[in-house]
């Protein structure tokens, strides 16, 4: 019946259905989306980026974001030095007629990017690969991955035209007919109990089938309006667009908590609505059964409970008699109800109570009213949303400015280091409500106790034998030979001639890390693959002294000059104000620092101050009195590693 219409979507779309961005190398452009977050190029070319995990149940909410190379305001220089380190790799990267230059593309370029689809505004996106059917209508400024590849209607199509379609391709229907056409990718349980489950199975939903989907003789327009309305509302009532709102209080998060759970209950009830309608517009049931079985106003329909819906309530009633085994109820963390529940309104318990009856008696709709077509309205708890809010909101104004610059005797401002007591010290004078948040991220702790807690995942050692183990070490020289041929190939390109084309040195393509090359899982975690900064704060192990025992960490936020800027002060503090001209194991990683800095001062901060002299000579002569004080060579530098610390094994037996 499902298929007997004559219309298809391809009918109704601009064909392909895809044209999501291929990068080749998505760790070079991905960043986290954080305001704070230093960047050389302009902010407004980083675009909040929608991947398939993330477009769920009529919304998606983006956690990361992209450079999108193709914003008509691109400032070319800047992007290039945005993207300068990852230069050869990206230059490399591999397409069908070789590599980006032999493809006709700038370096800089994704490998796939279809014009098209960011040409107008909206946009249809859907998970490419997950349990159930699940397609959101995207309203612009956002980048799609392979795994969010996107519908787009021709252009002049209205909001409206992009909704019931929306409508129809959320249904219950339409997850029925792609499963049966879709590549069945297998379960992905997270346990076994649950892997033999059906509605736990992954599909692949492929573009080319997807343009084949019937449609029916008319769409539903009025209810996928209401529901995306909602999905909107709802957005606004997750804990991170609440805390970002203003300062979060327990009163707010906990109206925003209510609020977000009655929407939600909403939505739950109004997908039941458009699962039965879809029915009817496929014929399934007549306009008399529809009377019966859909209710004529949606403002009628009272919010229901995961569990409360019809299917559900005969699933439950299945199992209470033993009839059935499932762990629908258990996975999703809902309790199972076999009676239709007392406080609905009347007219609503009648029509549920048809819609079981329907279930039980006609086997085709029995067929789609089951758990494997069904919407599953899966979330993270709200307490866990809540708390990674609250640290996030911590974590924003730990990275206030006004902490990490301090006056100098001249009157100038300079970075700073700070150790985590300090650094909580400061925090509670710039920003005294942090205090009250810190009680409702954790009521148990010390002020202080939750600022070390919350940045401890999040910083990197300022020096690469802190940040990684011995076969990262030598990854890192890869990298690094590979960016001294990078300079010397723009100094070549420097002094060529107009008209002459680039020159091109042989650099070889250096290796991406693994997770085994980092000394700590949060270093990974922040850097990945190609090691590309995303930390909030930059760490300097070995530098505590006895006074302060915490933590000693700086801004990431800082520039390559200013971060060498604090680091040298770092070193001549800890050499004439805590005596550490003899302990060459403590001073030995600071200058090594340096060192490390210094190519990119010397790239990026050339310009001379009023005195002729520029960070990079500045560093230069640190460095050389650092050297001099305390006798600290190069190849000392280039030997030192962290002293390890054997773990105790059991004693071989006599």
């Amino acid at each position: 019946t499902i298929e007997s219409d004559s219309r298809s979507m391809s009918d109704f779309i601009e064909p392909p259905v895809g044209r999501a961005i291929r990068a080749g190398a998505d760790e070079a452009y991905m960043r986290p989306i954080r305001s704070t977050l230093r960047t050389i190029a302009d902010r407004s070319s980083l675009k909040p980026l929608v991947t398939g995990d993330i477009v769920r149940d009529w919304t998606s909410f983006p956690e990361e974001a992209i450079w999108y190379p193709y914003s008509p305001d691109l400032n070319i220089s800047n992007f290039e030095s945005e993207l300068w380190p990852f230069r050869t790799l990206l230059s490399e990267r591999r397409t069908f007629q070789g590599n980006m230059a032999d493809a006709g593309l700038q370096w800089w370029e994704y490998m796939q990017h279809t014009a098209s689809a960011y040409r107008t505004p909206l946009s249809i996106a859907f998970a490419f690969v997950a349990t159930h059917n699940h397609f959101v209508l995207d309203r612009g400024g956002k980048v799609f991955k392979q795994s969010a590849p996107v519908i787009k209607l021709p252009e002049g199509a209205t909001e409206d035209q992009h909704l019931e379609l929306l409508g129809v391709l959320n249904s219950s229907t339409a997850c029925f007919w792609l499963k049966q056409v879709s590549h069945d990718k297998g379960s992905q349980g997270i346990n076994e109990g649950f892997k033999s489950q059906e509605w736990e199975r992954f599909y692949e939903f492929a573009g080319t089938r997807l343009q084949e989907f019937p449609l029916p003789d008319s769409l539903p327009l009025e209810r996928a309006r209401e529901l995306d309305a909602l999905a909107q509302q709802l957005s606004l009532l997750e804990p991170s667009a609440v805390v970002e709102a203003g300062t979060p209080s327990r009163a707010g998060l906990n109206e925003a908590r209510a609020e977000y759970f009655r929407i939600r209950s909403r939505m739950i009830a109004l997908q039941e609505e458009l699962d039965w309608d879809v029915y009817h517009r496929y014929g399934l049931i007549s306009d008399a059964e529809r009377a019966e079985l859909v209710m004529p106003d949606t403002a009628a329909v009272p919010g229901i409970a995961f569990g409360e819906r019809a299917f559900e309530i005969v699933l439950a009633r299945k199992l209470a008699a033993g009839e059935v085994k499932t762990e629908w109820f258990a996975r999703h963390g809902a309790t199972p109800v076999t009676e239709i529940p007392a406080h609905w309104p009347e007219a609503y318990k009648r029509v549920v109570a048809r819609r079981i009856e329907f279930i039980e008696a006609r086997k085709d709709l029995a067929l789609l009213e089951r758990p494997e077509y069904k919407r599953r309205w899966h979330a993270e708890p709200w307490e866990k949303k809540e708390k990674a809010a609250l640290k996030a909101w911590l974590l924003d104004k730990c990275e206030t400015r006004q902490i990490w610059f301090a006056p100098t005797e001249t009157g100038e401002e300079a970075p700073r280091v700070r150790t985590v007591v300090e650094l909580a010290n400061r925090l509670r004078d710039v920003c005294p409500e942090a205090v009250a948040v810190a009680d409702l991220y954790d009521p148990d702790a010390d002020f202080t106790d939750v600022i070390a807690q919350i940045v401890q995942s999040e910083h990197v050692p300022y020096l690469a034998a802190w940040r990684y183990k011995e076969s990262g070490l030598r990854k890192r020289q890869q990298w690094e030979e590979v960016w001294h041929l990078q300079r010397q190939e723009d100094a070549l390109n420097a002094e060529r001639a107009e008209g002459e084309p680039e020159r091109r040195l042989d650099i070889p393509v250096p290796p991406r890390y693994t997770s085994a090359d980092f000394r700590q899982a949060s270093y990974w975690a922040n850097r990945g693959k190609l090691d590309v900064p995303k930390e909030r704060f930059i760490s300097y192990p070995g530098a505590e002294t006895d006074q302060d025992g915490s933590l000693v960490l700086g801004w990431a936020g800082w520039d390559h000059a200013q971060q060498a800027q604090a680091l040298t002060d770092l070193a001549f503090n800890r050499l004439d104000e805590h005596g550490w001209a003899d302990d060459r194991d403590k001073m030995t990683p600071l200058l090594a620092g340096l060192v490390e800095l210094r190519p990119w001062v010397r790239q990026w901060h050339t310009t001379p101050d009023e005195y002729g002299q520029s960070p990079a000579d500045y560093l230069d002569e640190d460095l050389a009195e650092l050297k001099d004080r305390t006798g600290i060579t190069d190849s000392d530098m280039q030997a030192w590693r962290p002293k390890t610390t054997r773990r105790g094994g059991r004693k071989k037996a006599s």
